[in-house]
C-alpha cells in the first residue's frame, strides 16, 4: 500500500459544520483543501410541533456532534491536528442553568411560537431605529421575540445564560463560556454599530449583561478539558476557534467576499448575501445585517421557503417524473398559475408573521406542473426583491450560487437566473460553510 505523504510543516484541520439538518465533519489541509474520504455526516431534522415549534433536545444535539467528531477522528490521516474550526446555525436560541445544564431545548430559527409577541415589540419600541441598530428586524427568528414568550411561559426561571448551540458545544468541550462575533450578531440584540450587546434591547429584555456569554476576539481559541482531551488524544494539543455563523461561512468558502459577488443558497429555506466592509448606515427594511468577523460584515435576505417548498409539492402533487423537462420545453413562457411562497412564513423581505401560502389562480385546465413551475417562479421573485434591495447599498456584478436545490434542477438554476436578469455561477467548492470556517481559521492564525 503506498504510503500517505502528510506535509507537517502545514498540520491538518479539522472542520465541523453544526446544522440544522445535518453535523458534518472533515479534514482540511492549510490550502483550505477538503481532504478526500474525510467527510462524516449526520443527518438529523429539528422536531416541529404543532404550537409552531422547531427544536431540538440540546443533550441530543451534543452527542450527535460527539459521534462526528468520533468517526472524523477514527480517520484522520496521519499528522499533527493544530487547529479546529467550526460554524452552526445561525439565530439558535437555548436556555441554561447555573449548573450549565440546558433549561430549554434548543430553538431553531424556524420556530414561530413567539410569533404573539412581535406585535408587543413594535408596540413598544421603534422598529426602524432597532432594525438599523441590530441588523434584525422584529420577528419569531430572532432572540427579542423568543424571550419574551419564554419570560411569559414560565421558563426563564431556572435560567441563568441564554446561548446558542455552538455556545454550548464550546462550554461542554472548554468549560468556558464565550461566543463569536459573528453568531453573536444574529441574535437580533446586538449592536451592529458598538459591535457588543445592545444595552436598550437587554433592558427592555431584562436580560443582564451576565446573562449572555461574553464576545471575545476573532483570535479566540480554547483546548479541550480533561474529559473530552482523553476521549481525542490527537485533538487534546489543538486550538479550537468559537463556531462561526453557517451563512457568513458558506460566503467566504464560496469565494463571495467582495462587495459585487453576491452568494445564492437554496436548500431548504434560501438566502442571499453580500460581505461588506462596514454595515451601510441606513439598512434597506426587507434586510438583515450581521457580522462576518470585528472587521466585516454581511447584508442579505433570507426566504424560508427554498427546495424545502418544492420537495413539499412534489410529496403532494403526484407530479410526472418529466416535470422539470416539460418546464423547460415552456420557458421562457411562465405558468398561469400564481403561488404566493409562504408556506413556512415569511422572513425577508416583508417579515409579516402571518404570511401564509396560497396556490392562485387555478382554473380546471391547469395541472400540478403548473404549480410546480409557479412555485419556482415564486421563489425566483423573492430572490429578485432582495437583490433589488440590496443593490440600493452596493452593485452586484456576480451572483455564486449553491445547494443541493440548485445543483439538483437546472431548470430552476435558470428560472432564478432570469428573475434576477444575471448569469449564475454554480460553486463548485465543496461542503462551503465548512470550508469557509478553515479559510477564516486560516486568516485568524496569520497562513492566509
Amino acid at each position: 500500500m503506498e504510503e500517505e505523504i502528510i506535509d507537517l510543516a502545514n498540520p491538518l484541520i479539522l472542520a465541523l459544520d453544526i446544522g440544522s439538518s445535518s453535523v458534518r465533519a472533515a479534514f482540511f489541509d492549510h490550502a483550505g483543501n477538503l481532504l478526500p474520504k474525510t467527510l462524516v455526516k449526520i443527518e438529523r431534522k429539528l422536531k416541529a410541533t404543532a404550537s409552531g415549534g422547531s427544536e431540538i433536545d440540546a443533550e441530543t444535539a451534543f452527542r450527535q456532534f460527539v459521534k462526528a467528531t468520533d468517526e472524523a477522528v477514527a480517520k484522520t490521516p496521519r499528522g499533527e491536528i493544530a487547529h479546529v474550526a467550526s460554524c452552526t446555525f445561525w439565530h439558535s436560541l437555548m436556555g441554561i442553568g447555573a449548573n450549565g445544564k440546558p433549561t430549554t431545548p434548543v430553538f431553531g430559527w424556524a420556530d414561530n411560537q413567539s410569533r404573539d409577541f412581535v406585535p408587543i415589540l413594535r408596540s413598544k419600541l421603534d422598529e426602524r431605529e432597532t432594525h438599523n441598530r441590530t441588523g434584525a428586524r422584529f420577528h419569531s427568528s430572532f432572540w427579542p421575540a423568543k424571550l419574551l414568550w419564554l419570560r411569559d411561559s414560565g421558563l426563564t426561571d431556572r435560567t441563568s445564560h441564554w446561548i446558542s448551540i455552538g455556545d454550548y458545544i464550546s462550554l461542554k468541550l472548554s468549560g468556558q463560556l464565550a461566543t463569536s462575533i459573528s453568531i453573536a450578531s444574529g441574535t437580533g440584540i446586538f449592536n451592529l454599530r458598538e459591535n457588543t450587546w445592545d444595552a436598550k434591547l437587554l433592558r427592555f429584555l431584562k436580560i443582564k449583561r451576565s446573562q449572555r456569554p461574553k464576545i471575545e476576539s476573532d483570535s479566540h481559541t480554547f483546548r479541550l478539558n480533561t474529559k473530552f482531551a482523553k476521549r481525542w488524544p490527537r485533538l487534546a494539543d489543538a486550538e479550537w476557534l468559537l463556531p462561526v455563523a453557517d451563512g457568513a461561512a458558506n460566503n467566504i468558502g464560496s469565494g463571495c467576499v467582495a462587495n459585487d459577488t453576491a452568494a445564492l443558497m437554496v436548500g431548504t429555506s434560501g438566502a442571499m448575501r453580500v460581505v461588506l466592509d462596514t454595515p451601510p448606515k441606513s439598512l434597506p427594511d426587507g434586510l438583515w445585517c450581521y457580522r462576518v468577523d470585528h472587521t466585516r460584515a454581511i447584508l442579505g435576505g433570507a426566504l424560508s421557503d427554498g427546495g424545502g417548498l418544492l420537495d413539499w409539492l412534489r410529496a403532494n402533487l403526484n407530479l410526472p417524473k418529466n416535470a422539470e423537462s416539460v418546464i423547460a420545453k415552456r420557458l421562457p413562457v411562465k405558468s398561469p398559475v400564481t403561488v404566493a411562497p409562504f408556506f413556512a412564513g415569511e422572513r425577508s423581505t416583508g417579515y409579516n408573521e402571518n404570511a401564509s401560502g396560497s396556490i392562485l389562480n387555478l382554473t380546471m385546465a391547469n395541472d400540478a406542473v403548473d404549480i410546480y413551475q409557479a412555485a419556482m417562479e415564486a421563489i425566483a421573485g423573492r430572490f429578485a426583491e432582495i437583490l433589488r434591495q440590496i443593490e440600493t447599498v452596493t452593485p452586484v456584478r456576480t451572483i455564486v450560487a449553491s445547494g443541493g436545490a440548485l445543483h439538483n434542477s437546472p431548470v430552476f438554476t435558470r428560472i432564478i437566473a432570469d428573475a434576477l436578469g444575471r448569469k449564475l455561477t454554480l460553486s463548485n467548492a465543496p461542503e462551503a460553510s465548512m470550508r469557509g470556517a478553515v479559510l477564516l481559521a486560516l486568516e485568524t492564525i496569520g497562513k492566509m
